[in-house]
């Protein structure tokens, strides 16, 4: 539990808003909403907040508030659109470095009694996916018909929708798609079913060369730091 969860509930309890009591505990307003999203406020409590609601709109605050959101969330459109257009179309080297980096975060990178291990990436991000694909293809020159795609998916998902959405994301055939059904321990099957909607991709490849020959790629940039 978080070691400022009483204090703000003391506060909460005192119909002192998510915004009162964020500003005195420093904690964000989407941690008090998850806290106290059950919390039964007393009748007293109420009042006093819904007597603040009525002062906050008389004086305009919801609309300031409005307005400042608006304007931040354009602000950020910008940003992004401007960091976005920094990047042009990858050389092979650069591919060769994302492809290795992307590897090293998530990929499987255990020797076993020296022999290697085949290529294995797991990732949930279509994006990521797609792009480890292309480095594959064009920087190792594996071809998509020798990888095996396994889709893990946890009971609440659909197989047929996770096999047709990892389909059109890798434009491999459905049938090639095998499923593994897992349950997490921590969700105990009451997982949200907004959570990884469409289960985590499993891309493999037999054979230590490559798997060798990212390693060293991977060490290569290991020299650089």
């Amino acid at each position: 539990m978080h070691p400022q969860y009483h204090r703000a509930l003391k506060l909460r309890l005192a119909g002192k808003s998510y915004g009162e009591i964020a500003k005195t505990l420093d904690i964000s307003k989407g941690s008090l909403s998850l806290w106290f999203k059950n919390l039964k406020l007393t009748r007293a409590a109420q009042k006093i907040l819904e007597e603040k609601m009525i002062i906050a709109r008389k004086h305009g605050l919801f609309e300031n508030n409005r307005r400042r959101t608006q304007a931040i969330l354009i602000e950020n459109k910008k940003i992004k659109k401007a960091a976005a257009n920094e990047i042009k179309p990858l050389s092979r080297y650069e591919l060769l470095l994302v492809g290795a980096t992307l590897y090293w975060g998530e990929g499987y990178k255990r020797e076993t009694r020296g022999k290697g291990h085949g290529i294995c990436f797991v990732n949930s991000d279509p994006d990521m996916i797609k792009l480890f694909i292309s480095f594959l293809r064009d920087i190792l020159q594996i071809p998509k018909e020798k990888l095996r795609v396994n889709i893990r998916i946890h009971p609440n998902i659909s197989k047929k929708s996770a096999i047709n959405f990892w389909a059109k994301v890798t434009r491999i055939p459905q049938k090639r798609f095998r499923i593994t059904r897992q349950i997490s321990r921590a969700s105990q099957r009451k997982r949200p079913r907004n959570s990884l909607p469409y289960g985590t991709l499993k891309l493999d490849v037999s054979g230590h060369q490559n798997f060798f020959k990212i390693k060293g790629f991977i060490e290569g940039l290991i020299r650089q730091t």
